[in-house]
């Protein structure tokens, strides 16, 4: 199949999303790991002396020019996937798994890589390619490439099973979520959700035949429900919907999370490490599992005082309105019952002044401001949906820095949550400057007839959030591309998306973009003082819930994956996965019950879901949210004390941070910036305040 005829091999820019069909899947793919093998092939078996073009600009093309092609299959999965598609790309998934886990293990690429690490031009190099060829030698090594034969056999198993289990879980959570249906006729049931919601409902009735209201599972369809429906039985029904799917039936993760520890820490058993936290953790800035844990225990410790003051808040309130036991799903509700009368203030209430155009315009005028970049939208046919825009981002010389898709709306085919992902890496090149591409994605509320998108004010967080990977991303001026980006360590890639949730809390920057949507009204001062005066309200609460799922993640990770190794010995028996599935339920129960104020809160864990530790790249590594946070709180400090829209603070932190990639340590792109090391009390400043009254703590 030729470029002409498969879209899946073009080298356009933009790429041809409109034209990507099932078909195209397989024969595109397995061309294009055909056309990487054979230049693989050939730099392994090239008879010249050992050179950095030879060799690592060769490798660095051939693996970059594959991944273009892979990317956009495994986009259309995430936000388009149907029947066929999802069969065409599992077909393949075990072939592309295969590819990258040889690669490292190929004896004739390895000699070349290592005589070159050995050469003369090699002892000379310095900065950037020094780094390069540093990095690219441990990661062949952490890839099995000094293993004999034998293991690297099993490591190639193992991780093509591991992709094709992963690729399981994420199809799980999402069959899941689509086929939940529940069914209201009564509206006294549905008391205290705000219209828009209601109306969403009823649309979705409506579309399927029925009378009155039709709730679902994706989160602009929960969350009204969690935080303002009066009705505790539905608020129950759907909190244990959302999260107890996959738990059991046609959908059921949780054999598929065990299988998933198990082959984790083999391989990282196989490739020496002492579990998979130290392995996954060895070139991110913890270094070690333990560091990492010690990290989120000092965390919890600071926290424990500010959560021990929410739960007796919440449990307070929650008696006040008439609930004797504070449940789960009452949380949400009570929350906000308890925020609207302490400061007057909801989500509904803002959500009219964030109109979601208004947002981007509003956040693309931040960028211009502080770090010069100016974002254009154009009209463009090649889109996977209607709702996709398109748009550009130039430097202020007029480079063409990079471009960009948003797909901002819920759709059964389509993932859950909110996600940016590279899809073109440029930069520097000899002929110029090659603009980057990427795409940022979510789930919000959608227009409502002749209403627009209108955002909550997390979601405008979440908005800014993604905007700052993608500028990581297409600022980045990194020449080689595997280090360019947001190609960093895991703990440090939050850094930039984190700070820019800073500037939706500042007077200045909401007067860009936070306006009604029908009387151009910008938002009161008395709703921002308000709103800023609640930024603390139950932060200890939600602080304990990150600490928690990083917790826990590095302890399945940890403990249990080991424990579940071992038992299941050489063999094994048919009901292994179904008896170990179980064990982690239990595990997670269990790890859960210090962070939760009673035990139901740790029953209803949601692990048979949690992609983004089964089936995403945050295994072993969920704390590095709150790893990042400590980094970008304290680094929005330096734009406090200078100003928000000052320019010379935002050009060296696009100097020193954002457009450096990976092209040196964190800790010295850190440093660069701020002339010292982090300090960890801008976080607790931020988030927490000072310190509540000294409380007695649980063991």
């Amino acid at each position: 199949m030729t470029v002409e005829s498969n879209p899946i091999l073009s080298d356009a820019y933009r790429i041809p999303f409109d034209r990507i069909r099932a078909h195209h899947v397989g024969p595109g793919v397995r061309q294009a790991l055909r056309e990487a093998q054979t230049e693989i092939d050939a730099i392994g078996e090239d008879p010249s002396p050992p050179t950095w073009d030879a060799i690592l600009e060769r490798l660095e093309q051939a693996t970059e020019r594959l991944g273009r092609r892979l990317g956009p299959p495994a986009h259309l999965m995430a936000v388009a996937e149907t029947p066929a598609l999802r069969e065409a790309y599992n077909d393949v998934l075990p072939e592309i798994s295969a590819f990258w886990t040889r690669l490292p293990l190929n004896e004739a690429l390895w000699k070349r890589v290592r005589a070159y690490s050995e050469s003369q031009e090699a002892s000379r190099l310095s900065g950037l390619r020094r780094r390069h060829l540093d990095k690219t030698i441990q990661e062949f090594r952490r890839a099995g490439a000094d293993l004999p034969t034998a293991p690297q056999q099993r490591l190639e198993a193992l991780r093509v099973e591991l992709a094709q289990l992963q690729q399981r879980f994420t199809e799980n959570v999402l069959d899941a979520t689509a086929a939940y249906e529940l069914h209201v006729v009564e509206e006294e049931r549905l008391v205290g959700v705000p219209e828009a919601a209601k109306r969403r409902a009823r649309g979705k009735a409506q579309e399927k035949g029925l009378e009155g209201w039709l709730l679902t599972l994706d989160y602009p369809s929960v969350e009204p429900i969690l935080k303002y429906c009066d009705d505790r039985a539905l608020r129950r029904t759907i909190h244990t919907a959302f999260t107890t799917r996959c738990r059991d039936g046609e959908w059921d993760n949780r054999g598929t999370i065990a299988r998933i520890l198990r082959l984790r820490v083999e391989l990282a058993d196989l490739l020496g490490y002492a579990s998979f936290p130290d392995y996954k953790l060895e070139d991110r800035m913890a270094k070690t599992g333990r560091r990492a844990v010690e990290f989120e225990r000092d965390l919890e410790d600071r926290t424990h005082p500010y959560w021990k003051r929410d739960c007796a808040e919440l449990a307070a309130h929650a008696g006040a309105l008439g609930i004797d036991a504070l449940e789960p799903w009452d949380v949400a509700y009570v929350t906000e019952k308890l925020r609207k009368e302490r400061y007057d203030i909801d989500d509904e209430a803002l959500r009219p002044y964030f109109p979601l155009d208004s947002v981007l315009s509003g956040l693309f005028e931040i960028v211009r401001r502080v770090f010069g970049f100016r974002v254009e939208e154009r009209e463009i046919p090649e889109v996977w949906h209607p709702d996709v825009r398109y748009y550009e981002i130039f430097a202020e010389d007029g480079t063409h820095m990079g471009s960009f898709y948003t797909d901002w709306f819920p759709r059964k085919e389509k993932r859950q949550g909110a996600w940016m992902n590279d899809l073109v890496t440029g930069g520097p090149k000899q002929e110029g400057f090659a603009p980057h591409l990427g795409v940022i994605c979510g789930n919000f509320t959608p227009p409502d007839g002749g209403t627009p998108a209108l955002l909550t004010h997390r979601e405008v967080e979440t908005t800014f959030h993604e905007f700052g990977h993608l500028l990581h991303h297409c600022a980045s001026r990194v020449e080689i591309p595997s280090r360019a980006g947001i190609n960093v360590a895991w703990d440090f890639v939050e850094l930039p998306s984190q700070i820019m949730e800073n500037w939706c809390w500042e007077r200045a920057a909401l007067d860009l973009f936070a306006r009604h949507w029908q009387t151009g009204e910008r938002l009161p001062d008395e709703l921002f003082e308000r709103m800023v005066a609640a930024r603390r309200f139950m932060g200890g609460w939600g602080q304990m819930r990150q600490i928690s799922f990083g917790t826990v993640d590095l302890a399945l990770h940890g403990d249990l994956a080991q424990r579940l190794l071992a038992e299941a010995g050489d063999h094994g028996d048919g009901d292994l996965d179904t008896r170990q599935g179980t064990e982690v339920m239990e595990f997670g129960r269990e790890r859960f019950l210090r962070f939760v104020p009673a035990p139901l809160f740790a029953e209803l864990h949601m692990l048979t879901s949690f992609t983004h530790l089964f089936s995403g790249g945050y295994a072993a590594g969920y704390y590095s949210y709150l790893w990042s946070e400590v980094l970008d709180a304290d680094v929005f400090t330096r734009f406090q004390e200078n100003g928000i829209f000052d320019r010379d603070t935002g050009r060296a932190y696009v100097d020193a941070i954002l457009s450096r990639g990976d092209s040196d340590d964190p800790e010295r792109l850190f440093t660069d910036f701020m002339g010292r090391d982090p300090d960890p009390n801008a976080l607790l400043a931020r988030n927490l305040g000072p310190l509540p009254e000294p409380a007695g703590r649980n063991p």
